[in-house]
């Protein structure tokens, strides 16, 4: 059975009480000694691991990063967004959970099957409206009596964001993620039945002052074609055998052919000692190894890569590469 994890708050808790005497040390070794039996809820059944969890987790950070870069631009304020908590909870209890009356997107992510829901605190929507229409950024919770324009901006907002949502899918499956409603009461929507479990992605955001949450639920069933690529051991594999396509290795090669590089002929060299270096007086000769018919060496950035032959060339020093420098092992 997995070990319990206490949150902080917890930790705090059982601190305190062990040092103002309510819990004695000793008993709560005992207790933990005995053998202890608990109560399993299969309304909460965990259908994914840690493992899977976590990877849902490192695609909703990339998301955020997305997120965070394109509502910067499009409300011209301070925008932070970043995961805040992963979690997986009966349907139920995520409905329960939001607002009473609260900005709802529906997404259909073809070709995976089911809705998603993007769940925007009062306090962020609005915070966003105001900056679209001019404002300072005020978060005013007027969510029930939204405007048709005004719900028609926010829905042309949340749908300029979709191309962020497929980019941070695009490591595990190509999505067409596509906004179906937009609703403000979480009483009306009923996507899976209330226990279904299913992923909760609450990211952290700030809008000039504003902070609230982004809630994203995500039901099992949306999850579950691509449960297999949401362990570690597949990405580990997927990037150790992914082959390149052809429109990334022209892009490379092009990227390449544009870089600088420097590129010296070498007419020989010596080696004197320290003495002889002090003593060097003009016109002193010093002599090369290199002997006089023999080719140069061609160094690219400082690397000796062919072999020339000195000469001119419409009046300016020139080479001709004769063959290229044998490396080790070739």
């Amino acid at each position: 059975m997995a070990e319990e994890v206490l949150s902080q708050n917890e930790i705090d808790a059982l601190l305190s009480a062990l040092s103002s005497g309510e819990m004695d040390a000793n008993q709560l070794k005992q207790e933990e000694n005995d053998k202890k039996i608990r109560d399993y809820d299969f309304k909460r059944a965990l259908r994914f691991s840690k493992d899977q969890i976590r990877s849902i987790s490192r695609i909703h950070d990339n998301f955020s990063r997305l997120l965070t870069t394109y509502f910067s631009a499009q409300l011209r304020t301070y925008v932070s967004i970043s995961v805040a908590s992963v979690d997986q909870v009966p349907y139920e209890e995520f409905i329960r959970s939001i607002p009473t009356k609260t900005i709802l997107n529906i997404y259909s992510v073809a070709p995976l099957s089911g809705r998603i829901i993007f769940e925007f605190n009062p306090n962020i929507a609005y915070a966003m409206l105001d900056r679209m229409l001019g404002g300072k950024g005020s978060s005013v919770n007027k969510i029930e009596n939204l405007t048709e324009i005004e719900s028609t901006i926010m829905t042309q907002l949340f749908e300029r964001a979709l191309d962020n949502l497929k980019e941070a899918w695009s490591s595990m499956i190509d999505i067409d993620p596509l906004l179906e409603d937009f609703e403000i009461n979480p009483q009306f929507l009923q996507l899976v039945s209330p226990n279904e479990t299913v992923v909760v992605v609450s990211l952290n955001t700030t809008i000039g002052e504003s902070s609230g949450m982004i809630n994203i639920c995500i039901p099992h069933v949306v999850l579950e074609p691509i449960i297999p690529k949401l362990s570690v051991h597949y990405w580990m594999q997927n990037e150790g055998t992914k082959e390149s396509k052809p429109e990334e290795y022209e892009n490379l090669t092009a990227g390449i052919e544009e870089a600088v590089v420097d590129v010296s002929a070498q007419l020989g060299q010596s080696k004197i000692t320290i003495d002889e270096l002090l003593n060097l007086n003009k016109n002193d000769i010093i002599e090369l190894e290199q002997p006089i018919d023999a080719p140069l060496n061609l160094l690219v950035d400082q690397q000796p890569k062919f072999l020339v032959q000195p000469g001119k060339k419409k009046k300016k020093l020139a080479v001709q590469i004769i063959d290229e420098v044998a490396t080790k092992g070739g």
